[in-house]
């Protein structure tokens, strides 16, 4: 970066008058802004000068934003691209997402709201640059976290804030959120990236063997130990520690944790000599810590230990807006890991999968659409590939309390919804599906507002 700006950027957008504002807006930032009114302008640009973010239009005659895209990625990967456009949809920034642009933003978009971006932005791009002078190039396991959710974009900023301060974290809510997932984007975005990332279920041992897999331990230290083992904390060293299902780890491993976590130093299982370490500790659990810190199941001091920063990504179900985003991200990302020739998904199986409440979040709706895939015939994931139990009450989650129960009436609406999308719209299919007749499918039609 220039070290008498904030940051550079390159500007790209053919109508004179709003590349004229934003890099107005951009440069009263403090940034040093190369303002293009052509993509060809700006590819050219692209090879000669070093800019840390690019905002560039979508649709452009001769070289579009695509293309701007693609050769930044090419030639200056460190840089983050920001795509403006007047024509967003849905499946353009599923694209841009796949591409690997940074952000997505529609016109007219709010100027707190670009600035903010471009903040974001160049802060990751100085991270990424910062690693490269100390690690070399490589993007080897690169965290991609899609979202378009508001709350969810904050919580990756917070993210992001802290990734560098070497703080404990706790990461909390519900199974299938994204826990590990965060764990790996905070490791991504720390000091050290290049380091090792360890992931431990602590449910998933026994306190005997939960204490050789964390610790290590030492030649005949018990029977079967045949050599020296190196724990997983040591494992880490210069890297992340990630401790998922904190919450099922017993008293007396919890004390052997807090010393880790106070002395910085480990003693192996049948050793009397501890070592430092240098890792950061990163936990995650579903359950409700201080009420199991209330009665008496986890301690408090390591309670505190590990929550200096909590972070609780949202269930999927509060991030309705991501859902769509999310069902073609996976059917992408499942389709070419089967080398299968799935690209597209009908209408009422992605309402389908929208409108489900998801018990087991993000995690579940990978799994459906993977299901999709692989049972796909043809090109195309339709109902039949999808469960039925997204199809009736069994997948909702309704907490009493917070959201209304649904009524029948909107049940039968969505119902008559899908089998009209089913039949393309033609009401005497739609009635014969229904088993009534089409003068009551009219009235139903019209009093659910679905004309």
């Amino acid at each position: 970066m220039n070290a008498n700006s904030p940051g550079d950027l390159l500007v790209v957008d053919d109508e004179a008058v709003a590349l004229r504002n934003l890099a107005h807006v951009l440069r009263k930032e403090g940034y040093t802004v190369t303002a293009r009114q052509s993509g060809a302008g700006a590819l050219a640009e692209i090879e000669s000068h070093r800019f840390d973010a690019v905002l560039t239009d979508l649709r452009m005659e001769q070289v579009d934003g695509w293309d701007v895209l693609r050769r930044t990625r090419e030639r200056q990967p460190e840089a983050e691209v920001i795509i403006l456009t007047g024509y967003a949809t849905l499946d353009s920034a599923v694209a841009a997402v796949k591409e690997g642009a940074y952000h997505f933003l529609a016109k007219p978009y709010r100027l707190e709201e670009i600035r903010q971006v471009v903040r974001n932005a160049l802060d990751t791009s100085r991270r990424k640059q910062e690693n490269q002078l100390r690690f070399g190039d490589g993007s080897a396991g690169r965290v991609n976290i899609v979202t378009q959710d508001p709350d969810m974009q904050r919580l990756l900023e917070t993210a992001r804030q802290i990734a560098p301060t070497d703080c404990n974290v706790l990461i909390t809510g519900e199974s299938g959120t994204g826990k590990e997932l965060l764990a790996r984007y905070l490791h991504q975005c720390s000091k050290r990236a290049r380091g090792p990332f360890v992931a431990v279920n602590c449910g998933a041992f026994q306190e005997e063997l939960l204490a050789s897999e964390l610790f290590g331990h030492e030649k005949g230290a018990y029977t079967g130990a045949e050599s020296r083992k190196r724990g997983h904390i040591e494992a880490a060293e210069k890297g992340t520690l990630f401790l998922d299902e904190i919450a099922e780890m017993t008293p007396t491993m919890q004390v052997k944790l807090l010393r880790v976590l106070q002395e910085r130093e480990v003693l192996r299982v049948g050793s009397t000599e501890p070592f430092k370490v240098d890792v950061r500790v990163i936990a995650a659990t579903n359950r409700d810590l201080q009420q199991a810190v209330v009665a008496g199941r986890f301690r408090s001091d390591l309670y505190f230990r590990l929550n200096v920063v909590n972070l609780e990504p949202p269930p999927l179900r509060d991030r309705r807006d991501d859902a769509e985003l999310l069902v073609h991200y996976f059917l992408h990302r499942h389709a070419t890991a089967m080398a299968r020739p799935v690209t597209e998904i009908t209408p009422a199986a992605l309402r389908l999968l929208c409108d489900y409440d998801y018990p087991g979040n993000v995690r579940e709706l990978a799994n459906l659409v993977e299901r999709g895939v692989a049972l796909a015939t043809g090109t195309t994931i339709d109902v039949p590939q999808l469960p039925d139990t997204l199809k009736d009450l069994r997948g909702r989650v309704l907490p009493v309390g917070e959201i209304r129960w649904p009524t029948l009436d909107d049940y039968e609406t969505g119902y008559i919804r899908e089998v009209l999308e089913h039949t393309g719209g033609n009401r005497v299919a739609a009635s014969r599906i229904l088993g009534i007749d089409r003068v009551s499918l009219w009235r139903r039609i019209k009093r659910a507002g679905l004309e």
